[in-house]
């Protein structure tokens, strides 16, 4: 069970592959997950049965589409030892819109 992310939002995130075939303007962000302390952010896309593993648009020293573990997230602290969290007030956005935010 995650930490970071609640059951009742879990349930709502596509299962792994579900959305591989679409188009980043049909693929939509169902979480937003950000450090404070560091330029990172984590959007995820789909989850994994193990509710673990997920497939999302990364923000960091690059920008990419990649599979990160939520157990690594929470583990993770940045520079000043802030923890991950989740962005209580992001409304699921298509994809295409983040990245030409980005």
């Amino acid at each position: 069970m995650s930490k970071l992310i609640p059951e009742q939002l879990i349930s709502k995130i596509p299962p792994l592959y579900a959305t591989e075939e679409l188009k980043d303007d049909a693929k939509v962000c169902h979480v937003k997950l950000f450090i404070s302390d560091s330029n990172w952010t984590w959007y995820i896309i789909e989850i994994g049965e193990d509710k673990d593993i997920c497939f999302g648009y990364v923000e960091g020293l690059e920008n990419e589409l990649g599979y990160f573990s939520l157990e690594e997230l929470e583990a993770t602290h940045g520079p000043l030892g802030l923890k991950i969290e989740r962005d209580l007030y992001f409304k699921p956005t298509i994809l295409s819109k983040i990245r030409s935010n980005a």
